[in-house]
């Protein structure tokens, strides 16, 4: 994840660097003129002192170290040098300065003759040695501009730092809130720039607020007002079925139909019950085992009714959830395993610990879900309408998506398996371990 802080102080302090690569850059390029200039100007002034040393006693060659030497000439004989200068001219009898090659080295060179013509001066500076002090001056004041740039980027940083405070107190503010918190955030003693930022933030706010009351009122309000008609309903088949042939198809096809559409309430009710809001006010510690023997003891007679063998195994292993939305998720495993489970068949359930996580597992012998639609049975409103239709059970889509849904509550994962039976399904659900 990138950050903005990071960005604008990277930002600034590459311009900043940059800047000051380009000026040093400038300012040793200037300053390296400047001292060549001075040294051209001291290497004058050595031609001229030369000029006038009393050679009358004989005193040809003079040490002067090693970078600087010189030559006199006079009516085309060397008549003074200093101890390293070559026999030769250093270069050719022409006034200005210039540049030769001897003793092995790079040399700055300055002719001049007298006023009678009859005397040359040359005079020579190693440039390496000359380079290596011009440099170390210039890099003496470009130096600190250089070690400054970490406390530049420390000042950028807590600059930045205290421009972003009322960003970092916004984000805070907003972590802070409950979830249910959809009121419009304040927005005095804030940035202008921020101004914007808070008033499409309270603009989404306000739409969302709209959007979640809107569905939670048509979930609710749909599914209480369904209930009172399907009741009346089932009322009015109860007093027909003495009236006409209830094995007739018409007959459970309508039957059917009204069970299948009191399922879709009280499943669409469920879906509403367990919001992440109800869940984190429900939430608390939960015994697993015994959330699946409540739950099977509620729903045995439907089992019964079918001769199907259930055995429940497993220990009392303890979770952090909502007792309501686990009941809710296992008696949707447990009905889905019934009802594709053929008579006379196979469910088991356990609940048992596994790789430091509590796993709740329901399993059958029937037909199974082949491998291609194991992720496609979490979506909403999808079920396998040959199968319902041969168990002559209702279905309305939603119970392994509230299946899906409580898993996601409890930051548990859920997946679908090949059965241990041989054939059928096994759903495993994965939740985060307690300690018993």
């Amino acid at each position: 994840m990138s950050s903005i802080r990071l960005f604008l102080v990277a930002g600034i302090l590459a311009t900043l660097t940059l800047f000051n690569f380009f000026a040093a850059l400038r300012g040793y390029q200037s300053s390296m003129v400047e001292a060549d200039l001075l040294f051209d100007n001291q290497l004058l002034d050595f031609a001229r002192l030369v000029d006038h040393i009393d050679i009358t006693d004989d005193h040809t060659e003079l040490r002067l170290g090693n970078n600087l030497a010189f030559q006199i000439w006079e009516n085309g004989q060397l008549i003074a040098h200093s101890y390293h200068a070559p026999d030769d001219p250093i270069i050719g009898f022409s006034t200005g300065f210039d540049y030769s090659n001897f003793d092995g080295y790079r040399w700055r060179t300055y002719a001049r003759q007298d006023s009678l013509a009859t005397r040359w001066v040359i005079v020579a500076e190693r440039t390496d040695l000359r380079y290596v002090l011009a440099e170390n001056v210039v890099l003496e004041s470009i130096l600190p501009i250089l070690l400054s740039i970490p406390l530049i980027g420390l000042l950028i940083w807590l600059i930045v730092s205290h421009g972003l405070k009322p960003l970092t107190a916004l984000s805070a503010e907003l972590k802070s809130r409950h979830v249910n918190d959809l009121s419009p955030v304040a927005a005095s003693n804030t940035r202008k720039e921020l101004d914007q930022v808070i008033q499409s933030l309270n603009g989404f706010m306000r739409r969302l607020n709209q959007s979640v009351e809107r569905e939670k009122r048509f979930s609710a309000d749909a599914a209480h007002e369904l209930r009172t008609p399907i009741s009346a309903l089932k009322v009015q088949l109860h007093n027909l079925s003495s009236e006409i042939d209830i094995n007739s198809g018409a007959w459970q096809d309508l039957q059917n139909g009204v069970e299948r559409m009191q399922h879709l309430v009280e499943q669409l009710l469920s879906l509403y019950r367990m919001s992440p809001d109800k869940f984190l006010e429900n939430s608390h510690q939960v015994d697993l085992y015994e959330v699946c023997e409540n739950v099977i003891a509620r729903q045995y007679s439907l089992i019964e009714a079918r001769n199907q063998q259930l055995d429940l195994e497993g220990d009392h292993l303890i979770i952090h959830g909502d007792e309501f939305a686990l009941e809710t998720m296992f008696s949707n495993l447990l009905s889905n395993a019934s009802k594709y489970t053929p008579m006379d068949g196979q469910i088991r359930v356990a609940v048992t610990r596994a790789n430091g996580r509590v796993e709740l597992v329901v399993e059958d012998d029937g037909p199974g879900i082949p491998e291609a639609e194991r992720e496609r049975v979490f979506h909403r409103f999808y079920h396998n309408e040959k199968l319902l239709e041969e168990n002559q059970l209702p279905g309305c889509g939603l119970g392994l998506t509230i299946v899906s849904h409580v898993a996601q509550l409890h930051h548990a994962a859920v997946r679908v398996e090949r059965s241990g039976f041989g054939q059928g399904s096994r759903f495993v659900v994965s939740f985060p371990g307690e300690h018993a």
